[in-house]
């Protein structure tokens, strides 16, 4: 029996939110972990293995089954500390699961994406670098019918919606975003019945331009962004980690998000935007890449088609693409 959207939203955003409290306590246990498998960045490994495996479970009996995910099990079946580490996180939730069980769940994300069907794709921890040093990152899970993105859940464990929608502050227990496709996007605080729709600011050329931006040098050009905002009244900025720069320009925090490419042929991948966008688009905001085409997840695990991305409010996304095409940075 096929579920309604509504059903698909209600299934989808109990497992994040779970999820979402798991890795906050992850977070919390860097130390212990790191001591157990011996390697810096298991904290984060752990966690992402983790959070595939309890998505994969809850969904296994969902109508929509395939996923497309950023992890397989390859490393795991290789590493038994590491593994062991992953299956005693995952029967935190899902206890008496069998450590094959976890394996094959966390293989369900094998799935090519495409054009044609229904599938899920998830970002287990989106903004590596921000749950190392204990900033912002996200759960991201969005559900792609036909190349189109219908359904987008952003799990932000250190992101505080009402307290500081900016991003600049670590605010526990976090927050959810949730958006359907010609619907709306609404978010709340994590384990509170209390949900607000999302909207984005009411910009105007006169006033200064909010943006967000990546931390890392790496995954944008902050030299690029530089010299887009120049032609603007003013400027004020927050850099961040991971798809919680989508719910900043959503919740009307900030005016714009712009990932700007930092080297030819790199292809942006599906599960580090189709969650965000949507939150971002049903609340109001333009997004496109920086040519101010669509963003195109028909294409397989990769945005193919497409070259960074521009999320703003709609009176200024006009503006920055063409600043974008002025100074050639397309």
């Amino acid at each position: 029996m096929s579920l309604s959207i509504e059903e698909l939203a209600s299934t989808a955003t109990e497992v994040i939110e779970t999820a979402s409290l798991v890795v906050a306590g992850l977070a919390a246990e860097k130390e212990r972990i790191s001591a157990v498998v011996k390697d810096d960045r298991s904290p984060v490994t752990v966690a992402d293995y983790s959070v595939q495996a309890i998505v994969g479970l809850h969904l296994r009996d969902c109508s929509v089954r395939s996923m497309v995910g950023e992890e397989d099990a390859e490393r795991l079946r290789e590493d038994p500390a590491l593994r062991s580490e992953v299956v005693a996180t995952t029967r935190r939730v899902v206890p008496g699961v069998s450590e094959d069980e976890v394996l094959e769940s966390i293989d369900s994300g094998c799935h090519e994406g495409g054009a044609h069907g229904s599938f899920w794709t998830l970002d287990p921890i989106d903004g590596t670098k921000g749950f190392l040093r204990g900033g912002q990152f996200a759960i991201a899970l969005g559900l792609i019918s036909d190349g189109v993105v219908e359904l987008g859940l952003l799990g932000l464990p250190h992101w505080g919606l009402i307290e500081d929608p900016s991003g600049g502050s670590v605010r526990p227990p976090g927050s959810v975003c949730l958006a359907i496709r010609g619907r709306g996007a609404e978010g709340w605080v994590i384990g509170s019945s209390d949900r607000r729709p999302l909207r984005v600011a009411d910009w105007t050329a006169e006033h200064p331009i909010r943006t967000c931006e990546s931390v890392e040098s790496g995954h944008t050009s902050h030299d690029a962004s530089a010299r887009i905002v120049e032609v603007f009244s003013g400027h004020r900025a927050v850099r961040l980690d991971s798809q919680a720069k989508y719910a900043v320009v959503g919740s009307g925090a900030a005016d714009a998000y712009l990932r700007l490419p930092t080297r030819p042929g790199y292809v942006e991948r599906i599960w580090d935007h189709a969650a965000g966008s949507l939150v971002a688009a049903e609340a109001g905001a333009l997004v496109s890449d920086v040519r101010g085409r669509d963003l195109d997840f028909s294409r397989g695990r990769g945005l193919e088609d497409n070259r960074g991305v521009v999320c703003a409010v709609p009176a200024a996304h006009p503006l920055i693409i063409d600043r974008i095409r002025e100074l050639e940075l397309g």
